[in-house]
């Protein structure tokens, strides 16, 4: 089997799942789920491009047929003339529509995740790195607005003083919200002068951003015997109790080591339902970071890992821009703090495509 042959069978498939799921959002069990139709309509709209490009290949290669078996046929000289005519045209809407449907392809997997944790960490620069990490969640959440996202503040530890974020988790549900955020982890490098400086001298402060897949629940499974849960009152600066109510939920995953502390709310429930949540993204993390490390290896390059201590961005307050240093290219400040990341995203994204088109 060619490339060709493959590549149209992995059509096929996604053809057929389509309609699997397009017959699944019309059963009445289904419909009763909001979030279990949210997800099935999300991953039904990241197919539907790929979808239709196969059964716009299939309608050419139909008529591609016939003109063939006109032409050798031959009993018709005149329709054999208009055949010959029209094939070069047929071949060439084939080749456009079957490179299309690669493209869309390879980002097929990545529009369908609809749901990511999105985590923002001051990193060097004393206080005014918790403030620039409050000015990327603000950009953050400027920018998902525009994109009519959905944003839930999952956990968050704020500088009283100064108004700065120690870190901060906020889950982002919406079409393409992976596919448009999974490039922005990194860490995102300040230039400008502090709050805290007198003189006026311009400083260098950093924050991490992480971006992880929230999965589906059928994506991860947990064994709950593998997890070790506690319940505790919530904890303040300096490890005080902060009220009397144990609502804090704290989950160990034995196999991995992995911890989640959870006491946002003074829900106990809702502590928990959150504190399952970000475990399952975590030990998804895991398990596409393994992918990545296999992929690396084999093509001696880190597919779309986002290394937080790799620099991906510099923000030039003094000059009113923007550099990144993966695109090699600028943007104006001001319009990117206040969510206007669209044309840096697209950049990145055009990036990956045409990797990924030369890696397959």
């Amino acid at each position: 089997m060619d490339r060709t042959d493959t590549l149209l069978a992995k059509l096929a498939d996604i053809a057929t799942e389509r309609e699997a799921l397009a017959r699944e959002l019309l059963d009445p069990a289904v419909l009763a789920d909001h979030r279990r139709v949210r997800d099935l309509s999300i991953r039904k709209a990241a197919l539907d491009s790929v979808a239709d490009a196969f059964v716009r290949y299939q309608s050419l290669r139909a008529e591609h047929a016939e003109l063939s078996e006109a032409i050798r046929d031959g009993a018709d000289a005149e329709l054999a003339a208009m055949a010959r005519t029209e094939l070069p045209e047929v071949e060439a809407r084939m080749r456009e529509v079957l490179e299309g449907a690669v493209e869309e392809l390879v980002t097929a997997d990545d529009r369908a995740i609809g749901s990511v944790m999105l985590e923002v960490r001051a990193g060097v620069g004393g206080d005014e790195a918790g403030l620039w990490a409050a000015d990327l969640l603000r950009m953050y959440q400027k920018f998902a607005a525009a994109r009519g996202w959905q944003v839930e503040t999952i956990e968050a530890s704020q500088d009283e003083g100064l108004g700065g974020v120690r870190w901060a988790i906020v889950n982002i549900r919406g079409e393409g919200v992976w596919s448009d955020l999974d490039h922005e982890a990194g860490t995102h490098c300040v230039k400008r002068v502090p709050a805290t400086e007198s003189q006026g001298r311009i400083h260098t402060s950093t924050a991490t951003v992480a971006v992880l897949p929230e999965p589906r629940e059928v994506d991860v499974t947990i064994d709950p015997d593998e997890v070790d849960e506690h319940v505790t009152t919530a904890q303040g600066p300096g490890g005080q109790n902060v009220n009397k109510v144990a609502t804090a939920v704290h989950l160990i995953h034995r196999p991995t080591g992995i911890e989640v502390r959870m006491q946002e709310t003074k829900s106990q429930q809702q502590n928990r339902e959150k504190a399952w949540r970000l475990l399952r993204a975590r030990l998804y993390e895991l398990e596409i970071q393994k992918q990545r490390e296999q992929e690396a290896r084999a093509r001696n390059e880190q597919i779309g890992s986002g290394g937080r201590a790799e620099r991906i961005r510099t923000y030039r307050w003094k000059e009113g821009m923007v550099v990144d240093h993966r695109l090699n290219e600028s943007f104006g400040l001001s319009g990117v703090m206040e969510g206007g990341l669209g044309e840096i995203v697209e950049g990145l994204r055009r990036q990956e495509i045409e990797r990924r088109l030369k890696a397959m």
